[in-house]
């Protein structure tokens, strides 16, 4: 839990319960809360249905995209050579092969440009959303917003594929059966069929994966369960990320749970670049330093400031990171496949440069995302579904100019779920609502104003 005794902190105040702090400053904080009752943050539900459509739509736009580059540059790595990485200018060009492509290029597009699918398609379920679908849908028939150990077993066996038993999606490379699940979140499901809970399941004691395709896909949406309160919003999440991350991979995924509720935080009449930029500084200050983290966030943030280009942003981090191992991250001396490029680090410190030069636009982000190289759908995501929170579903549809599919197929990798697994953005933004209702309640100690369709949230104290 080293995320959760760190200051972050807001406006004035500490968010996080576990601040230390001295006697006279705690006895004067109590006399303040009681002369100066904490203020309030008034949220319209309907507001929020439809950024949590924007949530989803934002997401598959952003996950789809960023399949088709998925390892296609990863750098030079051993007997593994995918020669220089992509540039602007590759951009509507052809897709080349990714590292385990066999020569042949993605089938999702021809070249390197938006997958997009139109009001008459459904979308489908990956990696980077059919836990987080999974976890949402737990919450939903839960009558605690706080999952237990039981609960997160209980839904990973209902609705994830054992790769040991036949699927509907054939065998992967290796010979098992494909069930969309990889290194770290397999590890955890193995653990658990052997009788390990969560968080054991995620420790690096048991889990030598803990930081290969972790917490980072599955947990954002946690943040969003508690709107401007990421205090909440780490409770919530801690059980979950520890499902499967450890150490520092646990620190960027909850890194990514205070920007996705901080988002309610915002001041909404600043330009957008502003308001993601202020979420980022929010959530750099629960990094802990000294650690690769917040290193490469540093380092990242003060290229972009420099007016680096983002290529050479980008690769820089692969010297820096990758070949020379630095601030502590010592994946390459580990000889893992690819160098470990679906590591958390290296998806967090590729995360940094769209985040940071897509300065808010979707549309940009989203391709910088996808040129970047390494995991490259795994940043998209993220902040494709952050964003698309921000927008909301009429926003993103005037970026792309058209309308798009409201239907999304969780079956594409999961199991279990009603109607065949085909639902609706708008279920799925309902589903979200009812979860912060419970929240408010709950964990926030505020109330649910149907009548003038709001939510009162009262701020966190020091």
């Amino acid at each position: 839990m080293r995320y959760l005794t760190a200051c972050l902190l807001l406006s004035g105040y500490c968010l996080l319960s576990g601040c230390a702090a001295s006697p006279e400053k705690s006895a004067l904080a109590e006399k303040e809360q009681t002369t100066n009752p904490p203020t309030t943050i008034e949220i319209s539900r309907s507001e929020y249905r439809d950024a949590l459509y924007g949530f989803w739509l934002g997401q598959c736009i952003a996950n789809w995209t960023g399949l088709v580059t998925e390892m296609d540059k990863i750098g030079d790595i051993g007997a593994i050579k995918t020669g220089p990485f992509y540039t602007r200018d590759d951009w509507g060009k052809p897709d080349q092969p990714s590292i385990w492509g066999q020569g042949v290029p993605s089938n999702l597009s021809a070249t390197i440009d938006f997958v997009l699918v139109g009001p008459d398609g459904i979308w489908g379920s990956d990696d980077d959303t059919d836990i987080e679908y999974i976890y949402q849908h737990l919450l939903k028939d839960s009558a605690s917003v706080i999952l237990t150990p039981e609960q997160i077993r209980d839904g990973w066996f209902n609705h994830i594929y054992s790769d040991k038993e036949p699927t509907p999606f054939g065998r992967d490379p290796e010979g098992n059966y494909e069930n969309f699940l990889w290194v770290a979140n397999q590890k955890a499901f193995d653990l658990m069929k052997d009788g390990v809970l969560p968080p054991h399941t995620g420790s690096h004691q048991l889990n030598n994966h803990y930081d290969m395709i972790d917490a980072q896909l599955t947990t954002e949406i946690f943040g969003f369960f508690a709107p401007a309160r990421p205090d909440a919003a780490l409770k919530m999440g801690e059980l979950p990320v520890r499902t499967v991350a450890d150490k520092e991979a646990a620190d960027i995924a909850n890194f990514y749970i205070v920007m996705y509720s901080l988002a309610s935080a915002v001041d909404k009449s600043k330009p957008i670049k502003e308001q993601t930029f202020w979420m980022a500084e929010q959530a750099r200050k629960g990094l802990p330093e000294g650690q690769y983290p917040a290193a490469m966030y540093d380092f990242v943030k003060n290229l972009y400031l420099a007016k680096t280009p983002w290529e050479e942003t980008r690769d820089a981090i692969y010297a820096r990171y990758q070949q020379q191992q630095q601030d502590g991250y010592d994946i390459t001396s580990r000889n893992l496949y690819c160098n470990g490029c679906f590591a958390a680090g290296i998806n967090f410190a590729a995360s940094l440069v769209s985040l940071f030069y897509g300065e808010g636009d979707l549309k940009e982000t989203i391709k910088i995302g996808a040129l970047t190289g390494w995991d490259s759908d795994n940043p998209t995501a993220t902040w494709g579904g952050l964003l698309g929170f921000m927008y909301g579903k009429e926003n993103i549809e005037a970026a792309f100019g058209q309308t798009f599919s409201n239907r999304f197929n969780i079956h594409r990798t999961r199991k279990g779920f009603p109607n065949n697994g085909i639902d609706s953005f708008e279920n799925m933004a309902d589903a979200g609502l009812s979860i912060v209702d419970k929240v408010v309640v709950q964990l926030l100690n505020g109330s649910v104003d149907t009548a003038n369709d709001r939510w009162i949230i009262p701020q966190a104290h020091q």
